[in-house]
């Protein structure tokens, strides 16, 4: 049996995939790290300039309108808000934000509504 173990080969990977890779195996020492690029660099980089009219690319591209209806967004948290209340004319998501919105002053009303662009007086 011993015999058997001795002999037979076991020839495992270098490197198993289910293994954090280490930062020193992915960036060896000199070398410099990845980094991010606004678009602006971007758009000096390709020189889009340079770039025929009718050739689509970042600076060119159209779309038609969509054809889904607008997302509607709370205005206090973020979610998605199937209401709105009549009388500020907020969205909100669920009964808490809806005590929050009706307990707002009128100036802070008008700030949300503002940041949506939907400022509207009101009396």
């Amino acid at each position: 049996m011993e015999a058997e173990l001795i002999n037979a080969e076991l020839v495992l990977p270098t490197h198993f995939s289910f293994k954090r890779i280490q930062i020193y195996e992915k960036y060896p020492k000199g070398q410099p790290r990845g980094r991010w690029k606004h678009l602006k660099q971007i758009l000096q980089a390709e020189n889009y300039q340079n770039c025929p009219p009718d050739e689509p690319n970042y600076v060119n591209l159209e779309s038609p309108p969509s054809m889904h209806p607008p997302l509607r967004i709370c205005d206090i948290t973020g979610f998605e808000a199937p209401y709105h209340d009549p009388r500020t004319n907020l969205r909100y998501a669920n009964t808490d934000v809806f005590k929050l919105v009706r307990s707002l002053p009128n100036e802070h009303v008008q700030r949300y509504l503002a940041l949506r662009n939907a400022a509207v007086t009101l009396k």
